[in-house]
């Protein structure tokens, strides 16, 4: 009897779909195997009900084949309850297995539970419950799920698989796990050819030797090389890198930022902004152009130094910081300018190298070259050198219009709590003075040469002058010396270059600097027109992740260096 029911309803299923149209025919789930057949009207109305034999129940729709070992097939609705060692095959690229599976034929959609394996040649998945969806080629989970590739294994709370791109959708505390590196985001993209993740949300890597965080940006996961382009940080090498972009690589030890960088040094508590940085693991190094400027913290007094390029070098406990090109530093009571300036921790030593001049409060000193140098203890000042044509110049402060000057081959000066306290002058020195009673009025302009001349401050003003060695002056009242011989041979007043701020390090090129645009930061990004040009062009890192390109170690590394 039971073999009879079979044969009517084998043919049955092509009478009735030879009646219906060609789109029709082609949405009918098809019996390949029917094996053994009974009908439970009680628990499955209109149902026709297959169990296995010596093999299993056998089904076939559009390009899929389903084994199961019972089946509950509602012909006329056109689906199909599968139960048992559920395997759903789609071509020779997917299949699934899971404990059961309900499929509808007209939408082609099926919801798998129980153990639900899918894996193609590269991946596996691994839920407890998943829907297909074979016309948009998707599937889904929203209750957990793992994938493992070649590379890594990753969990996350929902996920949508697009079977086309090879592509994962990530959702809710997403984890990849890598012998490498530790990846956790509140959603990423991954291509599982490529082995490429695009992150969005709060994303954080954690590698051997680094760890970066940004709430959006791109990861290839192969080789630990990426960027992000939203409040984007990189720990790396006792430094943490920031910008609008940050590009890193862990193969060339490389990381580079643009636009609002900043780099900080966690051991000496140094902070570099400007708005292209490069930093170097192996030769521990920075680099950063474009309105860049080094703060750094003496006794709660903070020293700006800026150049329209930034070097530091060495490691943390000797560091050297270099200035090139219109370098200027500023500090309180203290500031000045120079074509560059070396400085180095270990030694203490700040050089302004060609053409310095130093301002001490309203006093203005210049030479061939001029040596700070800080107590290494304290981190205070503690002397300061004027090597060759030494010259000092301050504006009389009752007057305003006469000029207070000392020069000499060289210059010695000592610092007491930060504050210039005692100024040498040796060799050939000279000095003009104006000279005033306590009621401000003029003495007399005193003009003197010695060999050496001590100058002793107090509030940052000449409290008074000593001279050695057989001094020859004369004070002159002030009718009886003449304006054009109130000067020092050499005398220059630099006082409209002065830096009163720490904003007047900065020129007016600095101050209007046009800044590149960073792609993806404003407007979202194609993701899959990105991914299928970085699969067009695998020999350049950082594929257009800007425009113009922002971070390219490739090309702006050969511009910056070419200023």
């Amino acid at each position: 009897m039971r073999s009879i029911l079979h044969l009517l309803l084998l043919l049955i299923v092509p009478f009735r779909t030879m009646a219906q149209e060609p789109a029709e025919e082609a949405k009918q789930i098809n019996i390949v195997y029917g094996a053994n057949f009974t009908k439970n009207e009680v628990e499955y109305p209109g149902a026709s009900i297959f169990s296995k034999d010596e093999r299993q129940v056998q089904f076939e729709h559009q390009g899929a084949d389903l084994w199961c070992d019972v089946a509950i097939y509602f012909q006329r609705e056109n689906r199909l309850q599968a139960i048992g060692n559920v395997l759903l095959k789609q071509g020779d690229s997917v299949q699934m297995t899971s404990e059961r599976i309900n499929y509808e034929g007209d939408t082609k959609l099926a919801k798998a539970w129980g153990n639900v394996v899918l894996t193609n040649a590269s991946m596996t998945l691994r839920t407890d419950t998943l829907r297909m969806d074979r016309t948009k080629q998707e599937a889904y989970y929203q209750d957990k799920g793992t994938v493992i590739d070649s590379a890594n294994t990753l969990t996350s709370r929902i996920g949508r698989y697009f079977m086309e791109l090879k592509k994962y959708q990530f959702r809710d505390s997403v984890h990849i796990d890598n012998p490498e590196y530790i990846l956790d985001s509140e959603q990423l993209d991954y291509y599982t050819t490529s082995k490429n993740a695009y992150m969005y949300g709060p994303s954080t890597i954690v590698g051997d030797t680094y760890k970066i965080y940004c709430e959006r940006g791109f990861y290839d996961t192969k080789i630990e090389s990426g960027y992000g382009i939203k409040n984007t940080k990189v720990n790396y090498n006792n430094r943490i890198v920031e910008g609008d972009s940050v590009y890193f690589d862990k193969a060339s030890e490389f990381a580079s930022a643009t636009n609002n960088i900043v780099v900080t040094d966690t051991i000496n508590q140094g902070i570099i902004r400007g708005h292209y940085a490069e930093v170097f693991k192996a030769k521990d190094s920075v680099f950063v152009t474009k309105r860049a400027v080094s703060i750094s913290v003496q006794e709660q007094d903070s020293l700006y130094v800026h150049g329209d390029t930034l070097m530091v070098t060495g490691k943390p406990e000797a560091r050297i910081l270099r200035a090139f090109r219109n370098a200027k530093f500023y500090k309180k009571d203290l500031s000045g300018k120079c074509d560059s300036i070396h400085s180095e921790e270990k030694t203490g030593i700040t050089q302004l190298i060609k053409n310095p001049v130093l301002w001490n409060v309203d006093n203005q000193m210049t030479g061939d070259s001029i040596h700070l140098k800080s107590n290494l203890e304290t981190e205070q000042l503690d002397s300061l050198k004027v090597l060759g044509n030494a010259f000092v110049i301050s504006l009389d402060s009752i007057s305003m219009q006469g000029y207070n000057q000392a020069k000499g081959k060289d210059l010695y000066g000592k610092f007491l709590d930060n504050e210039l306290k005692i100024i040498d002058l040796i060799k050939n020195t000279e000095v003009i003075y104006y000279m005033y009673n306590d009621d401000d009025e003029l003495i007399g302009i005193d003009r003197t040469i010695c060999s050496k001349i001590r100058i002793t401050m107090a509030d940052n003003d000449v409290e008074d002058l000593t001279f050695y060695v057989e001094p020859d002056g004369t004070i002159f009242p002030d009718k009886d010396l003449p304006v054009e011989e109130r000067k020092l041979k050499g005398f220059i007043w630099r006082g409209d270059e002065r830096i009163i701020t720490k904003d007047d390090i900065f020129d007016e090129d600095d101050n209007n600097i046009q800044l590149v645009r960073i792609r993806g930061i404003d407007n979202p990004i194609d993701i899959d027109a990105e991914e299928e040009e970085r699969r067009n062009n695998p020999s350049d890192p950082v594929n257009n992740i800007s425009e113009p390109k922002a971070i390219d170690p490739k090309t702006d590394k050969k511009k910056a260096k070419a200023k």
